[in-house]
């Protein structure tokens, strides 16, 4: 049962100086009284617009991947360290996060974007070198790393308890949007403009408007405001009444030491090892749906849909169902356990040969929906652990949090390429070979038929005639004898061979049934002075050259010749493959081969360790803080609600 006493009036504070000129709002952002709903809502919808942001700056160079590579000359491997260099600087940069709790949070967010959003319009695109490369973005992951942690924390001040998985539901939608707004920025634009760099340009100029009007708009509570803990907005008369009494630099003394404690770090780590399967799917999934089941670039990102939609859905979902019944857990749980059995699909379909698109579809969407079921309310009760230790150490729990995960990422990329090696073989030499393979389908097949040995011989010496009949057999399906006998009779009879080509069939027919026959003769004559070019007596004499060829070896050749000729320009054909392209065939072919076949397993052993970190992540539930029953929640918030009415009345009775 609800308390129904009334809250008591608390004295007005004395009139405090002057308001300072408008200006001042740029710098000056801190709020000493705690905004109504709608200011709150307004404050948490830049917050997810700015988070939208920097993720989308983030993934814009996962858009135009490719181009960077040949630009820079990266192979895959490089460009994978690349996120290496990004996450360990990140995970540094997001440590560091924790002074956000004496420095405020607003200013560290804005000040950390504007870096970010500088970088990535007029340095990556600017960018000389390779070198030159990893640095600008060294110094992206810095400032993205300080932004992305700092943020959860504003929407930790702005959302009390019981609407805390909401608010963090939108939030955790920023990688979702981020994402979703480069694919398709980029899916509408790299026709028109195919450049990378200008990409880097749109997404600049799109983060300069949001930071513009983050800049304006975005406001946070005075450290004595967010230094308490608010479980419903029910408190907020009481906060603002204890506030004149908290010291903010006595509030955060000891911070770190607070936070680095067991249910903080190691909920942390475990967290890391659960977002193990959306950290390389972000970035990788693409890839694997490309090379293992052949997917084009376009039809690869429209699957992946499938897994960010109903992680979107989902997200938005249980935040409002958690809050609603003041529980966590269990949606941590039945979310885990759903995206565990959708991860468990996904991973055996990489080696299954009857897998079809439609079946990674609905895996995919399985593991988002599990996710999104786990992750917004995880974060919920992760910041409510981090209250239960400190309230004033919001960002420096958080920044445990992001560095933690960001370390994991790490060494996770670190070993990724090696882990998959053939995917790294099939990116750099999977798209050569294609082309090749593409543009010399015929001559390939002569190179897949015929024993690289027989070529080999022909190759050393092209008058070899036993070579010649064993990769003629090979193409003709003749034996090699009827090869060679081809062969000898084409030799001995190269002349008449040309005359009997240049008479049409059904003549040559009448002359061999009657050669007395003088019209048939006539009219051989006739067709061999126009097709040859010769005159009539040269066409007689011709013509008594065929007649003197055994009968048996013109009825052999004209039953065998014709396929050996068809055989011997398929082979001739090789000739046409450049030789830069031959050499590339033999040297890699075998390899991009190999790596074919390996490719599906060395993804499935990945996607098993991904699940295995879903499952060794769930023991820490029993870290965090709350219950698991809706029932005792409702009591708590009872009692709690009883407290604040005691506490208000104490301040009453002193004041």
């Amino acid at each position: 049962m609800t308390s129904t006493t009334t809250s008591p009036t608390i004295p007005s504070p004395a009139p405090g100086p002057a308001a300072a000129p408008w200006y001042t709002r740029l710098w000056a952002r801190q709020l000493d009284r705690y905004p109504d709903n709608r200011e709150r809502r307004t404050y948490l919808g830049i917050v997810l617009l700015i988070t939208i942001m920097l993720y989308y700056l983030t993934y814009v160079q996962g858009t135009v991947a490719a181009q960077i590579m040949r630009e820079f000359g990266l192979t895959f491997t490089q460009y994978v360290y690349v996120g290496v260099v990004g996450a360990l600087v990140g995970a540094v940069a997001a440590f560091g996060t924790g002074l956000a709790d004496r420095w405020g949070r607003s200013n560290v967010v804005l000040g950390s974007m504007l870096i970010t959003v500088l970088l990535i319009a007029f340095g990556l695109p600017n960018a000389g070198s390779k070198t030159g490369y990893y640095v600008i973005f060294a110094l992206v992951s810095v400032a993205e790393g300080v932004a992305l942690v700092a943020s959860p924390a504003l929407v930790r001040d702005f959302s009390p308890q019981l609407g805390r998985a909401k608010a963090m539901g939108f939030w955790v939608l920023g990688p979702v949007l981020g994402s979703i707004a480069a694919t398709q920025v980029s899916s509408r634009t790299l026709g028109s403009h195919p450049e990378w760099r200008w990409q880097f340009y749109v997404a600049g100029a799109a983060g300069l408007v949001v930071w513009a009007v983050a800049v304006i708009g975005l406001r946070e509570l005075s450290p004595r405001l967010r230094d308490q803990l608010m479980v419903t907005v029910k408190d907020r008369t009481l906060i603002e009444a204890k506030a004149a009494g908290i010291d903010p630099e006595e509030a955060v003394h000891g911070h770190w030491r607070q936070m680095l404690r067991p249910d903080i770090v190691l909920s942390s780590v475990a967290v890391g090892l659960y977002l193990l399967f959306y950290a390389v799917a972000a970035g990788f999934l693409v890839v694997y749906l490309v090379t293992v089941f052949g997917q084009t670039e376009a039809q690869a990102n429209a699957v992946v849909n499938w897994y960010w939609i109903p992680m979107a859905i989902a997200l938005i979902v249980s935040g409002v169902l958690s809050d609603r019944i003041r529980v966590r857990k269990p949606f941590i749980v039945f979310g885990t356990l759903v995206s565990v059995v959708g991860l468990f699909f996904f991973a055996q379909a990489a080696t299954d040969p009857e897998a079809t698109i439609g079946s990674i579809k609905l895996y995919l969407a399985i593991a988002g929906l599990g996710q999104g079921l786990m992750n917004a309310t995880w974060m919920a009760g992760f910041t409510e652990t981090v209250e239960k230790r400190n309230p004033a150490a919001t960002a420096t729990g958080l920044a445990v949090w992001g560095s933690t995960t960001r370390l994991i990422f790490t060494a996770a990329l670190a070993i990724f390429p090696f882990a998959v090696s053939a995917t790294t073989t099939l990116v750099e030499d999977g798209p050569r070979m294609q082309e090749i393979s593409t543009t010399y389908a015929g001559q390939l097949a002569v190179l897949q038929t015929v024993d690289p040995a027989t070529l080999a011989a022909m190759g050393a010496n092209p008058n070899d005639v036993g070579a010649q009949a064993k990769a003629l057999a090979a193409l003709s399906g003749k034996s090699e004898a009827d090869i060679t006998k081809v062969i000898t009779l084409n030799a001995t009879y190269s002349e008449q061979l040309i005359t009997a080509s240049a008479i049409d069939q059904a003549v040559l027919t009448k002359m061999f049934i009657d050669p007395t026959n003088s019209q048939a003769a006539a009219e051989a004559v006739q067709q061999l002075a126009g097709k040859l070019g010769i005159t009539p007596d040269q066409a007689g004499a011709r013509l008594q050259a065929l007649a003197s060829v055994p009968v048996p070896d013109l009825v052999f050749l004209q039953a065998n010749g014709p396929v050996v000729q068809q055989a011997g320009a398929r082979l001739q054909s090789i000739s046409q493959i450049p030789a830069a392209d031959l050499a590339f065939m033999t040297d890699r072919g075998a390899a991009v081969q190999q790596a074919s076949v390996d490719n599906p397993k060395q993804w499935r052993n990945w996607w098993w360790t991904c699940l295995i970190g879903q499952l060794l992540f769930l023991p820490s539930l029993f870290l965090l803080t709350g219950r698991w029953s809706p029932k005792r929640a409702r009591e708590d918030q009872l009692e709690h609600d009883r407290l604040v009415q005691s506490e208000l009345s104490r301040l009453h009775a002193r004041a």
